[in-house]
């Protein structure tokens, strides 16, 4: 049989059994899967082990036992600790019993004689939760401790190393070039690493380098004296002068001129600027955090010169596209849902085809497209409650010229099903177990949020 890590779980198995014989030979199993595993006989047996041991995770909880019964047992040990998964075991005569016990508290059942197939799978999924806490411990107290980039929406390990790199070098002043394709939130993490950075409280000035008219892109940038050009008529500070003390956000950075760059790198070098029609330089103190939508090739290779590529790209983060990242598509979904719903003083809910449509959809517009396309399919309605169908959803997402996404997962498509699994367990990492915080993180209640769990391990 092949086992597991050979380095030991932090988070152990409590089998309570009066039948000797069957729990040895489920603890060999167990401990031959990797997994710790301490025996009780019986009821008060079993709540002295747990009392002594606080790393158990899973209690395997015989359902007839002599005094003290398995129901009894598993609700005082659920009394003692919320969050312990008790797996009541069962022969096939009391099935009926077993699922009442679900009712009451019990994460699943086993039948007697086991199936190991059965026991791996479901051990191994309420294992993985517990296991999972001391991997995202430090990263949960980093996303506490800098709530700017809470607006953020996301489960994706993906996006959570952008996010803790993001927050890194929010703490200094170094130049930022965020890459992205259009509709990934490349503005959005810029203002949070402004509000994150020392410089929160001054000023965050955005500009489109792609809409500045060529002719005004210097005036527009340092300002400009009354009379200097035709339409001058009075002072302008320009964008850097506006942000003194704070962040310029120069989106789409590529489109920029190369004469505009010459001169903006001298800003950027010397920390002041010239007014166009003025013979005197302005002092000005900004951070740059600069970002586009081309790949990094092109811009280095054919938009930006090279000393000012340097310059403004001390840090590169990239967002990954919404694409390679569709676990997100469950909570912002929730997301957009439930804020549509608060501003319409509606009750808005997805039928499950339209769920997956929206699931096998590319999204060239990434978290944008679907955000407009949520936007849309409540703005034609006026019914409360309303059930955004597939059919409302085709119209939207016709016209996106490209194909369906087959996204696969080992050898087998991502369904609906399974994109929710992984939504909930990565929501369940960044809430280290906290049931109640991983359910607010999904938009979804914590009564919901436990059927779902319970559906996933009945079907595993």
């Amino acid at each position: 049989m092949t086992k597991r890590d050979e380095s030991p779980h932090r988070w152990h198995i409590l089998i309570v059994d009066d039948d000797a014989s069957l729990a040895t030979t489920l603890q060999d199993f167990l401990r031959q899967e990797g997994y710790s595993v301490e025996i009780a006989l019986s009821a008060g047996e079993a709540l002295v082990v747990h009392e002594r041991n606080p790393y158990i995770a899973v209690a395997l909880v015989d359902l007839i036992m002599p005094g003290t019964d398995g129901l009894a047992l598993m609700e005082e040990l659920q009394r003692r600790n919320p969050d312990l998964a008790v797996v009541i075991m069962t022969g096939y005569g009391t099935i009926e019993t077993a699922v009442e016990a679900i009712k009451r508290g019990a994460e699943d059942y086993v039948t007697k004689p086991f199936d190991r197939q059965a026991v791996r799978k479901k051990i191994g999924r309420l294992m993985e939760v517990f296991e999972l806490r001391d991997q995202v411990r430090q990263l949960e107290a980093n996303l506490e401790r800098w709530p700017c980039f809470a607006t953020i929406v996301t489960v994706s390990p993906l996006m959570h190393r952008v996010i803790e790199r993001a927050r890194v070098v929010a703490q200094t002043d170094a130049p930022v070039l965020i890459l992205g394709e259009t509709g990934t939130g490349k503005e959005m993490l810029a203002r949070a690493i402004h509000a994150a950075s020392p410089r929160a409280r001054g000023p965050f000035v955005p500009v489109n380098c792609g809409a500045l008219p060529r002719e005004l892109v210097e005036s527009e940038l340092f300002g400009a004296r009354r009379g200097a050009f035709t339409g001058a008529y009075a002072n302008t500070p320009g964008v850097f002068a506006a942000a003194t003390k704070g962040t310029v956000f120069m989106d789409e950075i590529g489109e920029m001129p190369k004469d505009a760059q010459v001169k903006l790198l001298r800003v950027l070098e010397e920390g002041e600027v010239r007014p166009v029609g003025s013979p005197t330089a302005v002092q000005v103190d900004v951070r740059l955090v600069s970002a586009s939508n081309r790949p990094l090739a092109e811009l280095r290779a054919e938009r930006l010169r090279g000393d000012f590529y340097f310059r403004i790209a001390t840090v590169v983060i990239e967002i990954p596209p919404l694409r390679s990242r569709l676990e997100d598509v469950f909570v912002l979904v929730q997301h957009f849902v439930g804020r549509l719903a608060r501003q319409s003083g509606r009750e808005i809910t997805l039928s499950r085809p339209a769920l997956e449509l929206l699931l096998n959809h590319p999204y060239a517009g990434n978290v944008r497209e679907l955000e407009n396309v949520l936007l849309s399919a409540t703005a034609v309605s006026l019914e409360n409650p309303q059930t955004i169908t597939d059919k409302d959803l085709w119209p939207l997402l016709k016209d996106s010229g490209a194909p369906p996404l087959q996204v696969l997962t080992g050898d087998q498509p991502l369904s609906m099903e399974r994109l929710e699994q992984v939504a909930i367990q990565q929501a369940l990492r960044l809430s280290e177990g906290n049931r109640t915080k991983a359910a607010s993180l999904l938009g979804i209640s914590r009564d919901t949020l436990y059927r779902k769990l319970r559906q996933a391990k009945a079907e595993g």
